[in-house]
């Protein structure tokens, strides 16, 4: 086994080692609101619960050269956004957003997706999204980095409203093989659902 020491090389190949490793990774599809009213919208794989008392989600948006995307910016200011779930269905209208897009244009208008009001938070969720998640902002914390120049934007997001199909609610679980959810790996890889197992939870 090969031993690698994370401070003897680049922050990319630590990214490459990292994003291969934890795989696979949910998508958070997170909608926020620029200052010109505009529906931005991307892609982030650094995602998952953090609580389920109240529920809460985390986010981590990474910076570029120690300033926040547009994204984080925009929670932060407004203190709310949405997450969605990516699913096979929106797979690829989910990576057009993911296009460096200057932060008074909307990806979501790109894509060619719908803008729809949320019911708690003044932030607009994406209609063709099978879950969405309304969030207040409980926290941004800033971390990492180098030089006094954080590396991440961590926002922990309250999820104020749930939203999900029909079809895909069954008696309050979700039918993942309805939600068809997809995740990422390395590099511009995705991966399905794929095969599901069950074991029993030891006593």
């Amino acid at each position: 086994m090969v031993s690698i020491d994370p401070q003897k090389q680049s922050e990319r190949d630590n990214y490459k080692l990292l994003t291969g490793s934890i795989i696979p990774r949910p998508v958070a599809w997170v909608s926020t609101l620029a200052e010109n009213g505009k529906v931005n919208a991307a892609p982030f794989s650094y995602f998952n619960i953090v609580t389920a008392d109240p529920p809460m989600i985390s986010v981590s948006v990474q910076r570029k050269e120690g300033v926040p995307k547009d994204t984080a910016r925009n929670a932060m200011r407004e203190g709310a956004f949405v997450v969605h779930i990516g699913d096979e269905s929106s797979i690829e209208k989910l990576n057009r957003t993911a296009a460096s897009l200057p932060p008074d244009q909307s990806e979501v208008e790109l894509a060619g997706l719908t803008a729809i009001a949320s019911e708690v938070v003044h932030v607009p969720g994406i209609a063709e999204a099978k879950i969405r998640l309304e969030c207040t902002l409980e926290r941004s914390i800033p971390l990492g980095g180098s030089q006094g120049l954080p590396g991440t934007d961590l926002l922990i997001g309250r999820v104020v409203r749930f939203h999900v199909e029909d079809a895909v609610l069954d008696h309050g679980r979700v039918l993942a093989d309805v939600l068809q959810p997809v995740s990422r790996l390395a590099g511009s890889s995705y991966a399905k659902l794929g095969e599901t197992f069950s074991l029993e939870r030891p006593q």
